[in-house]
């Protein structure tokens, strides 16, 4: 989840640099709810002491 949310503000980024308001717009809120999405797996996974498989 959190690669997905990174790899999303990094298009965010560049289409901002392009000026492509309306994607970067989108790419930032998606980035933004993976990132939540994520901390609470990671959270819920904390508390509940699973361990990711490597």
């Amino acid at each position: 989840m959190l690669s997905w949310a990174l790899i999303f503000l990094i298009v965010a980024i560049i289409a901002g640099a392009l000026g492509l308001s309306g994607i970067a717009g989108a790419a930032t809120n998606i980035a933004w709810i993976l990132f939540v999405i994520g901390l609470i797996v990671a959270l819920i996974f904390f508390i509940s002491g699973r361990r990711p498989r490597v």
